[in-house]
């Protein structure tokens, strides 16, 4: 912890005054007549002090600024802290080379399940991570690397997987940054790409998602997972352009039992750990690639933009002839706007997703097309106490067609389905305590999901937060399957 600056100089300055001679007359009260004799009987400095420089001591009274009459001059080193040229070398600290050039936390985290799952252990998350920062210049370039150092008895498998996020390193990015020209920013190697308008609500944002470290309690940073591409931004006054090329399908970090248990469409019962999904994943480099686009602009205090995306579903969506997971093609065209609405901040946003290996819809192991909508409102209800809704939906737009070919005695799914989001944020004691609620509700299927946190910054290196995640609704239900997967966990965090 860094000591304030003047607290140092008072202490230095108390230090050199237990070093100097007694002061002389006047500096400690006498009066004014008694410092013009003293002044009088020598020119010179007091016996025991050190000669003043030439010029001073010798001014005459009525050559002396107002203020400064009557007042004798101090001793040299009195005014002001010795220099640190003048400190010995052997005094001075030496430089911190880690601290100098990483930052990072420490953190440890646990958490339990609220009730038992037959699929999955008790504990849902039990980690101590350490994350290390760094970045460099390099002539024009800017190197940055972020990395995440697990140790994990939970997932008790420390063999690296950097696509997953497994094993006792994750590597969160590690990339160059050029700017050729005025106009085009480059970053090119893992980063973490992220657009679109949604609080937790994603429609044109096509770059992964950690859902596993969102449900167990991990902090929010880490629902976004990092891609693995080259980003080229070009500014201009008409219109600006994101473009993000992904060389090698980079997929969601998505459920698949091995830390969350689901709904298996395939035998309608609830699996974990006894039946982890291995899809077919798209690993081709150059074959399947992914390719996202952004045009972004500003109307008056409206930020536009408008989006396209040409990949696969991010989390396996479909079934091979042989019954295996797989991602089927996926391409995805929307727009959004966001801006200042009735003294808060509203945004809307919609998307066209076209199920590329299912164009007729009339595949029931494949998803259908859809139409996904999303509007928001946001304000500060009271000072350090903001609202957010959200409304959301996702249509089937071949439903008829897909509920016409599924196989004898399969439930038909809604064609549309709805979900409202509600956020509560209120800081409290100076902003150090945060309090977040954010709560997920579908009308028309009865289920939901529960994020209640606290967080409290003790100062600027600690944090302590602690919640709970509360999944509810019926098990064929998008959140209800997640019911047994309801937990409550705390974190200490030293930040450096």
């Amino acid at each position: 912890m860094s000591v304030p600056v003047s607290l140092l100089s008072l202490l230095l300055s108390t230090a050199l005054v237990q070093d100097l001679p007694p002061l002389p007359k006047g500096l400690s009260g006498d009066s004014d007549k008694e410092q013009k004799q003293e002044q009088e009987k020598s020119a010179s400095s007091p016996s025991g002090l050190p000669s003043l420089p030439t010029g001073l001591g010798k001014t005459e009274e009525k050559d002396k600024p107002e203020q400064d009459k009557a007042l004798p001059s101090l001793p040299s080193g009195l005014g002001s802290a010795p220099s640190s040229a003048d400190t010995p070398d052997a005094e001075k600290p030496a430089p911190n080379w880690f601290m100098e050039h990483f930052t990072g936390f420490i953190e440890a985290r646990g958490g339990i399940r609220l009730q038992e799952d037959e699929t999955q252990d008790g504990a849902s998350i039990g980690e101590i991570r350490t994350q290390l920062q760094t970045e460099l210049s390099a002539g024009p370039a800017l190197f940055n690397l972020t990395a995440d150092f697990l140790f994990d008895p939970v997932a008790d498998d420390y063999a690296i997987d950097l696509e997953k996020g497994r094993g006792f390193i994750d590597l969160r990015e590690a990339n160059m940054v050029l700017r050729p020209s005025d106009f085009l920013d480059l970053k090119i190697g893992r980063q973490i790409a992220t657009w679109g308008t949604g609080d937790l609500v994603f429609i044109n944002d096509m770059f992964p998602k950690d859902y596993n470290s969102f449900f167990i309690g991990r902090d929010d940073e880490y629902l976004k997972a990092p891609s693995d591409a080259i980003r080229a931004s070009f500014f201009s006054n008409i219109v600006n352009v994101d473009l993000v090329y992904t060389p090698r399908f980079d997929a969601d970090r998505y459920i698949d039992g091995t830390r969350i248990s689901y709904l298996n469409p395939l035998t309608g019962m609830i699996a974990g750990e006894d039946m982890v999904i291995d899809p077919v994943r798209p690993d081709g480099w150059f074959d399947d690639d992914e390719i996202a686009i952004r045009f972004s602009r500003n109307a008056g205090a409206f930020e536009l933009a408008a989006y396209a995306y040409d990949g696969y579903w991010k989390s396996p969506a479909g079934f091979s002839t042989q019954g295996r997971f797989i991602f089927p093609e996926l391409a995805v065209y929307g727009a959004s706007i966001r801006g200042p609405v009735l003294g808060g901040i509203g945004n809307a946003e919609v998307g066209y997703y076209d199920s590329k290996d299912d164009p007729d819809g009339d595949n029931p192991f494949l998803p259908n097309s859809q139409a996904r909508y999303l509007v928001g409102y946001e304000r500060e209800a009271m000072t350090n106490l903001t609202i957010g809704l959200q409304y959301y939906a996702e249509q089937t737009l071949d439903h008829d067609t897909m509920a016409a070919a599924l196989p004898m005695g399969a439930e038909e799914p809604d064609e549309t389905r709805h979900v409202i989001t509600t956020r509560l944020t209120k800081l409290a004691f100076n902003q150090n305590l945060t309090l977040s609620l954010f709560n997920f509700y579908s009308p028309n299927q009865e289920d939901g999901y529960l994020r209640a946190r606290a967080s409290y910054k003790l100062d600027d290196n600690w944090l302590v937060d602690g919640g709970v995640n509360v999944f509810y609704g019926e098990p064929q239900a998008f959140f209800g399957q997640f019911e047994d997967n309801s937990n409550i966990y705390a974190g200490l965090r030293r930040s450096f």
